[in-house]
């Protein structure tokens, strides 16, 4: 089988874990943690960082030191990961769902338009006018690597004290080449910043998260939250409801040997985008799903895009089951969460976009593992 994503261990990550077991700290202490948490802030050009359990588990606390409360509302896109949309329900909080553009990201144009026509700001803090409810916060999710076209939204946020907690757990690594984010690193932008290093991911751990803020006061809210909200080590005072969300030594091991390497697996990931890019350039009915032009994409995942005016009904289940009998694995985008059954109740704005996309994407092996033959093997089978 021809795997979607797996991890590429091929560093210092078996050395790395050989020491965690031979000094025995191989739980939420030790000296990868604190220096895998140093690395990533010096690599990413964040004042802090703080490791977590998951992904999610930064998106939860995230919210929760920003001041999120129960029945405050949170924007959220349609098309990504559940992770973002939990971690609001988690905070006793109410999603909202936003429609995405061509790149698979929040609308940052229909966002805009939302908090302008359908909210009112008083006191001090924007207000539903539907609901009447305080919307806290946004959270963009850089879908694929790509980066969100933020600019326009971080400067109405500000004006409007809406937090923006950015989803990067796919795009470590994309970094902004335009405008007056030039040179930041997803991720960085927002007031708080949350990473993922799950198996699939471009930079694994195997699991585990991590908070990023310029804050101090933020940061150490974050790491008082994730260590139970321990005030005394000694007597174990807790003077606030915590979480059990530390990373473990190990964990941070084989994140740390694999940020040693990241550049490496960056350009791997560059040379597979553009192998399928090139096979599908002059294939009618199929093509890869393009960048932003104003971000330099880490390109975790290669969205293959079927034009369903050129191919026949039902093309895109008949090209996975084409590719699961030459046993390469393939998936469709996440189906849409505003209609997940438990969220169908939560209000959602003008979702076109999302519904078209959603019919006519597959996602396609984009491991850095991956060989050439490979790669042709796969193109082939959707071309031939």
């Amino acid at each position: 089988m021809i795997p979607l994503s797996v991890p590429n261990l091929k560093g210092n990550e078996l050395k790395y874990v050989s020491n965690c077991i031979k000094t025995e700290w191989i739980s939420s202490s030790g000296k990868y943690v604190s220096t895998f948490e140093k690395k990533i802030s010096s690599y990413l050009g964040s004042k802090f960082a703080i490791a977590c359990i998951n992904g999610t588990s930064a998106l939860q606390v995230s919210l929760r030191i920003l001041g999120v409360s129960p029945g405050d509302e949170v924007i959220v896109p349609t098309i990504t990961f559940v992770s973002p949309i939990n971690s609001v329900i988690y905070n006793n909080a109410v999603p909202i769902f936003m429609d995405v553009d061509n790149f698979y990201n929040m609308d940052v144009k229909k966002t805009i338009e939302f908090i302008n026509k359908e909210t009112i700001y008083k006191k001090k803090f924007t207000y539903n006018k539907k609901t009447g409810k305080k919307i806290s916060a946004i959270i963009p999710v850089h879908v694929w690597g790509n980066a969100v076209n933020i600019e326009k939204l971080l400067l109405l946020c500000k004006k409007r004290n809406i937090s923006i907690v950015e989803d990067a757990a796919q795009s470590f690594g994309t970094k902004y080449t335009k405008g007056i984010l030039k040179n930041k690193y997803t991720g960085t932008i927002g007031k708080i910043g949350c990473l993922s290093f799950n198996g699939n991911k471009i930079l694994t751990a195997g699991g585990g998260g991590m908070i990023l803020t310029n804050n101090k006061k933020l940061a150490k809210k974050a790491r008082y939250l994730v260590n139970q909200a321990k005030d005394d080590n000694f007597k174990y005072i807790h003077k606030d409801i915590g979480y059990n969300f530390k990373l473990t030594n190990i964990h941070a091991a084989i994140g740390l040997a694999q940020l040693e390497r990241i550049n490496n697996l960056i350009k791997k990931k560059e040379m597979i985008h553009n192998f399928y890019k090139n096979a599908f350039s002059s294939k009618k009915g199929f093509n890869i799903s393009t960048t932003p032009d104003y971000a330099k994409n880490n390109k975790w995942l290669n969205i293959l895009k079927l034009d369903l005016k050129i191919l026949k009904k039902g093309a895109l289940y008949k090209t996975i089951k084409k590719l699961k009998k030459k046993n390469i694995e393939t998936r469709p985008v996440w189906h849409l969460n505003h209609l997940q059954k438990q969220f169908k109740s939560f209000q959602k704005y003008k979702i076109v976009n999302a519904q078209k996309l959603v019919k006519e994407s597959l996602c396609l092996p984009s491991s850095t593992n991956l060989k050439k033959k490979e790669l042709i093997k796969i193109t082939k089978t959707i071309n031939g």
